[in-house]
């Protein structure tokens, strides 16, 4: 039996080659896998020079070097930002945007190649999920977005699903006190969401209320995220908000077919009340005071 260290040298050194990481020549295009990089982040919209660098984890002097071999070939153009000079942003030409969508393309195609070699293709994106919200921790961003955005909107129906399959009963969301996406929204509440890279592992709401307190709803984490202490990050944002807002008192439900839900609560100073509304799912009732 291979040791865990063994094992992910090995993930590693299969994942290089299946990628091309070492070719000169990326997805056969004329240059490598760190120009190739930059062109796609620039091509899905980030502009900034030092947000790419950051979102790349490169150095300076690497992507200087990146950005003028860009330049020499004519597929991006850089200028100083319109309200700060000492930043630089950067977009692409025409040529520029015809190699991006080049890339897309063979990207794609490879990307079908691999799932048509395995006949677990949901066990096999599961586990690339899993890597991907690992490997990228430290850029999981929390977002405020709308609680009707297409985010959102993903980690609800995600959510549903999996109260359906853990809670005896099953779960139909006409029947819970759903909240209205109104009391989500400033000034009344928020709704936010966790992306790793484009993908959305999380959420929390803040439903406002008119009877003094404020409560905590829809906490979900993707089975792809956990572990990671991102129901943590989701809650201390959700509270960081309510404080901005005024907000002082907290209220939350769960069941205790939710183990792990009850236990973050307690271990981050919630304290267990009396029931406090009529939802027929709930039976454990929170309550924490900023």
């Amino acid at each position: 039996m291979l040791d865990p260290i063994s094992r992910i040298r090995r993930f590693n050194r299969a994942v290089t080659s299946a990628v091309g990481a070492l070719d000169t020549s990326f997805l056969g295009r004329g240059r490598p896998l760190g120009a190739a990089r930059v062109l796609n982040a620039i091509g899905h919209g980030r502009e900034d020079v030092a947000e790419i660098r950051d979102y790349l984890g490169l150095d300076s002097g690497l992507m200087s070097r990146l950005l003028r071999s860009l330049e020499d070939e004519g597929m991006i153009e850089t200028s100083p930002h319109e309200e700060d000079a000492r930043r630089r942003v950067v977009r692409l030409t025409r040529a520029g945007r015809r190699e991006f969508n080049a890339y897309e393309a063979l990207s794609n195609a490879q990307a079908e190649a691999l799932l048509a070699r395995h006949s677990q293709k949901d066990a096999l994106l599961a586990a690339m999920d899993m890597i991907g919200s690992a490997l990228g921790q430290s850029r999981t961003k929390l977002s405020e977005m709308s609680p009707r955005s297409d985010e959102a909107r993903y980690c609800l129906g995600e959510y549903y699903a999996e109260l359906g399959r853990r809670f005896k009963q099953g779960f139909d969301v006409k029947l819970s006190r759903d909240p209205d996406a109104k009391d989500m929204v400033r000034p009344r509440g928020i709704f936010i969401v966790a992306m790793s890279d484009s993908l959305p592992i999380g959420c929390v709401g803040l439903k406002g209320t008119d009877h003094g307190y404020a409560e905590i709803k829809r906490l979900w984490v993707s089975p792809a995220a956990r572990g990671l202490g991102l129901g943590r990050r989701l809650m201390e944002a959700a509270e960081s908000a309510a404080r901005e807002l005024g907000i002082s008192v907290l209220r939350l439900d769960t069941n205790s077919a939710l183990p792990e839900a009850g236990q973050l609560y307690r271990r981050t100073g919630w304290s267990e009340i009396p029931r406090f509304n009529d939802d027929p799912y709930p039976d454990l009732f929170f309550e924490k005071h900023l």
